[in-house]
């Protein structure tokens, strides 16, 4: 269907302008009954969909800033692809303080989300120290010696707390202003070690060094396996230590 889907909205929509979002999805402002919003169609299974919104909801429940699913007319959270949310104001972290203020909001995540069950067809860090695939992970096309390293970084995370991990806390996917931090752009969230999380710049979420050497191979060898083989994947790579 497409975006003739956003008539499932009411009769008071219309779409205004592309937003940058990535390769995945089509990305658009959106006006529903006068608000601005946002709308975001993809190809993801309604089955990812519905953890996703389900996610989202009980964040914005729990208190944390995040955009919220905008039902349609018959109380449908997505349909064919499209989701609908609510716009955030803000401009991203500039600041050491800003960062510690993003640090704070990763850990409510992850204390929110303890026991949230695998995003439908997501694998862990730590899972793919046996498997070989999991979504946009394929270990078997990247190289033998490069997999090594990744599963060394990831092997310090075994046997740690899982949560919900944002899994791309990067300054375009957060919206501060003087009284809020809203994390954007859910498409990496999956259930992980939240280290993944918290290798922030100037190490804003406090960590000690190992600790922060840790987060830091882990998260460099999963951006490198989720997106390879592109330019910023093979530069992620290259950072994670030689075995």
């Amino acid at each position: 269907m497409g975006w003739e889907a956003l008539g499932q909205w009411g009769d008071d929509v219309a779409r205004i302008e592309r937003l940058a979002g990535g390769v995945a999805n089509d990305v658009w402002s959106v006006r529903v009954d006068g608000q601005l919003a946002v709308g975001r169609l993809g190809r993801r299974s309604d089955a990812d969909l519905a953890w996703e919104t389900e996610l989202l909801r009980h964040l914005d429940r729990e208190g944390l800033t995040v955009p919220v699913p905008i039902p349609t007319t018959d109380g449908r959270l997505f349909v064919d692809g499209l989701v609908v949310m609510t716009y955030l104001e803000g401009g991203p972290p500039e600041t050491q303080a800003d960062w510690r203020r993003v640090a704070e909001a990763l850990r409510e995540l992850h204390r929110l989300t303890r026991g949230w069950p695998q995003r439908p067809g997501w694998r862990s860090s730590t899972d793919l120290l046996h498997a070989e695939t999991g979504t946009k992970v394929d270990l078997g096309a990247m190289p033998v010696e490069g997999v090594a390293r990744c599963r060394a970084a990831w092997a310090r995370l075994a046997g740690r707390q899982t949560c919900v991990v944002h899994g791309d806390p990067n300054p375009r996917n957060v919206r501060m202003t003087a009284d809020q931090v809203a994390l954007i752009d859910w498409d990496e969230a999956h259930v992980d070690v939240p280290d993944l999380d918290l290798a922030l710049p100037d190490n804003a979420a406090g960590l000690d060094d190992d600790a922060y050497d840790i987060a830091a191979q882990a998260s460099a060898a999963w951006e490198a396996a989720v997106c390879w083989d592109d330019e910023y994947s093979v530069k992620r790579l290259a950072e994670v230590r030689a075995v």
